[in-house]
């Protein structure tokens, strides 16, 4: 297994459970710290800003600081600002995606004739948000989704994700949105511009194939699978391209890489 000069790792399924804690993961997360090697935590969370992502990981024990973490609503306000500065935006999401976009230096309008509408997880999601983003995609406003996710693990089991919300809109104005986080490309150029290494020195690590997995692939990025989340061993290992590696857990790696320092 290739040591890596940079990490860029999941949350939800390799990290934490909800509020559980996977095993071996604080004790790679130390690891790393103590080696001084760079790593970011990449979530398809839009609703939270890295800031709560920072201090959630904080309080579990975990080395964090906000400047460790990219979100896609990061990545999706980036990605608006870049093709219209000062853009109109309808918001469906939280206060990760909000005040991303407002960092962003974009106006979000809660009306109909806008340029951009974003999806992003609601948890208190209504009838007439989807009726006001639904009208204004309707009217020509271009149609983002900062993930695809269509489930989210919690300590209740499997939950409504942003895609499931996502499809709502699409389904109705049959328009098809721009994904932003895992697995496109967009959420993971932004991590890589961020830790400031080539492809080549970085690894993606993460337990759901479809998203943390594919967008190493997608990225040019090696991948490593952990045992600890959604996709098993066996279904991993059945793709068309599977990951780089896969491990029970992260202490298989760190186990692996003091016995190559001590060879």
């Amino acid at each position: 297994m290739k040591k890596y000069k940079g990490y860029l790792l999941d949350l939800d399924g390799t990290m934490y459970a909800g509020t559980r804690l996977i095993e071996g993961a604080k004790e790679f997360i130390d690891y790393l710290a103590l080696n001084q090697l760079p790593y970011l935590f990449v979530t398809n969370n839009a609703s939270k800003t890295p800031e709560e992502v920072s201090a959630k990981l904080s309080a579990m024990g975990f080395v964090s600081t906000p400047d460790n973490v990219v979100t896609s609503a990061m990545a999706t306000a980036m990605y608006i600002a870049a093709e219209k500065s000062e853009a109109s935006v309808y918001v469906i999401g939280g206060t990760g995606i909000k005040k991303a976009l407002e960092d962003e230096g974009l106006v979000i309008k809660d009306e109909e004739h806008v340029d951009y509408v974003v999806v992003g997880l609601d948890v208190d999601i209504t009838y007439e948000k989807y009726a006001v983003a639904c009208l204004a995609v309707r009217n020509g406003a271009t149609f983002i989704s900062t993930n695809p996710d269509v489930s989210i693990p919690t300590e209740r089991g499997f939950l409504p994700g942003n895609g499931a919300l996502t499809s709502v809109v699409a389904v109705s104005t049959g328009v098809v949105p721009v994904f932003i986080g895992k697995p496109e490309q967009h959420i993971m150029n932004k991590a890589v511009e961020l830790i400031g290494l080539p492809k080549e020195d970085l690894v993606m690590i993460g337990d759901l194939y479809m998203t943390d997995i594919m967008s190493g692939i997608n990225s040019g990025i090696d991948t490593l699978h952990v045992q600890t989340g959604v996709s098993t061993y066996e279904a991993v290992m059945q793709e068309a391209v599977p990951p780089t590696y896969s491990v029970k857990n992260l202490l298989e790696v760190i186990a692996y890489y003091e016995g190559e320092t001590h060879e």
